[in-house]
């Protein structure tokens, strides 16, 4: 396709936490980019998703559940979606088939009365059976018109079972300027290396956490290199907690629960750098840093 009809520009993803946004991410881009969940705000950063096309180019921003923060780490989630809705050229809220709408989505979609275009991605379908999911579309009907919606679009989607993912990603399409690409079209994320790695290595190490410990843990990178002449990654990385006894049970008993984190991030890492990889891992304990400027500062959460 010429360059004069080719579209590029940027779609922000936004709900409530664990309404499907970074599966659906994952679907719409054909690659895990992201790392999902059955816990509640997994995603910290909003992590730009590469789709390129013969006719477009479209980069999705997976953001932060918007929710009610307790913390100064839940305080600069909520104010990265903010800066990402400013500068997107269209919105899809997700809302589940399987839960009721509430008062969160209500906070979420009032964030976008002024944007152009607006979509809503029915997620889940694969959860409910057809008879609810039509009742559950009466009631996205109502709420659009309650609260005064300009949604160009309702589409029932399933991230899982990849139904609708491809209707949905030619509808958002159509809303993106004439541009050409914006990124190289051999990428699939603009995030660096590390920050994937750190995610693949969250992503395992909360695995089988219940309650609170799983939004406790954060990992960095202390050190990673590429040995010369091999395609072979040394990888050190941190994972921290904020208590001793959270410490415990991340170490577990002799050091099992550790352990194998240590062989499933491995492997997850090594399929995302096609490469092998040495990984050691180690617990640290710092305290409270959900709630330290200065913590939040070194692990990345910076204000603007």
């Amino acid at each position: 396709m010429s360059t004069d009809q080719h579209r590029a520009g940027f779609v922000a993803i936004i709900g409530r936490p664990n309404t499907g946004k970074s599966t659906l991410v994952n679907a719409l881009v054909g690659k895990k980019i992201v790392i999902t969940s059955h816990h509640p705000n997994t995603t910290r950063n909003p992590i730009r998703g590469i789709i390129s096309r013969p006719d477009f180019q479209m980069i999705v921003v997976d953001t932060p559940g918007v929710h009610k923060p307790k913390t100064l780490l839940g305080t600069r989630l909520n104010a990265m979606v903010s800066e990402n809705l400013e500068s997107v050229d269209a919105v899809l809220i997700c809302l589940p088939a399987d839960e009721a709408i509430g008062r969160g989505d209500e906070f979420i979609a009032l964030q976008v009365l002024k944007q152009r275009h607006v979509f809503i991605a029915i997620t889940k379908i694969d959860r409910v059976k057809p008879e609810q999911l039509m009742e559950h579309l009466s009631k996205v009907s109502e709420f659009i018109t309650r609260l005064g919606l300009n949604v160009q679009e309702i589409v029932p989607v399933s991230a899982k079972q990849e139904e609708q993912t491809e209707l949905l990603l030619q509808l958002l399409s159509g809303t993106l300027p004439i541009s050409p690409s914006l990124y190289p079209e051999d990428i699939t994320t603009d995030q660096a290396s590390e920050l994937t790695i750190t995610e693949l290595i969250r992503e395992v190490a909360i695995a089988d956490l219940y309650e609170e410990l799983p939004h406790s843990v954060m990992i960095t990178i202390d050190e990673m290199s590429l040995r010369e002449g091999k395609n072979f990654y040394d990888i050190h990385a941190t994972i921290h907690v904020e208590r001793d006894s959270q410490k415990s049970i991340i170490i577990g008993p002799q050091g099992s629960r550790l352990k194998a984190i240590g062989i499933k991030s491995r492997q997850a890492i090594e399929s995302f750098l096609d490469a092998k990889i040495y990984l050691g891992l180690h617990v640290k304990i710092s305290k409270e840093w959900q709630r330290d400027p200065k913590a939040l500062a070194r692990l990345g959460f910076t204000e603007k």
